[in-house]
């Protein structure tokens, strides 16, 4: 009888701590701006990269080389999908398409708990979707004239984190 109530009692410790430990899950998110985008045309409503934005792409591949992503999400322009590609197959993944006008924040937030994600999007869909998953407006369009944003976000149950760098 003793041997079962320490038994009882031990299982009870480590079934609380396995769910402490699960509750306490880091999801990252990595938010960027697609990169320098063909102006030459101002009647082209889904311009490509130019050679300079292609050169950024490029960079971000390289900036974002030790992080293993579990998700690539793009917005279904040339230019998001253009800047993202690099990063997408240096990890081997698929690329994912999101609409910024239909997202479903925590929908979205639960179906990438836990997880490592980078999101590309524009110059006001990225700082709203930055402030989406932190539940507050903390960050401002970025000038179009920027493509180098990089915001962190991590959430775990208990917080949520942000910063934002330039990247060159």
């Amino acid at each position: 009888m003793k041997h079962l109530i320490l038994i009882a009692f031990f299982s009870l410790f480590i079934f609380t701590a396995c769910k402490e430990k699960q509750s306490d899950e880091i999801s990252t998110y990595y938010l960027i701006r697609h990169a320098e985008k063909d102006r030459s045309d101002s009647t082209v409503r889904n311009p490509y990269l130019t050679s300079e934005g292609l050169k950024r792409a490029d960079n971000w591949a390289k900036h974002f080389k030790g992080i293993g992503f579990d998700a690539v999400y793009s917005t279904d322009y040339n230019r998001t999908k253009q800047t993202v590609m690099p990063t997408a197959e240096s990890n081997n993944i698929e690329l994912q398409i999101y609409d910024p006008s239909d997202l479903n924040i925590e929908t979205f937030i639960e179906k990438t708990k836990g997880k490592t994600v980078l999101i590309v999007g524009h110059s006001n869909t990225t700082p709203k979707f930055v402030n989406e998953l932190l539940g507050e407006e903390k960050y401002d369009d970025i000038a179009d004239d920027n493509n180098a944003n990089l915001y962190l976000v991590t959430l775990t149950k208990e917080t949520k984190r942000s910063k934002v760098s330039i990247v060159n």
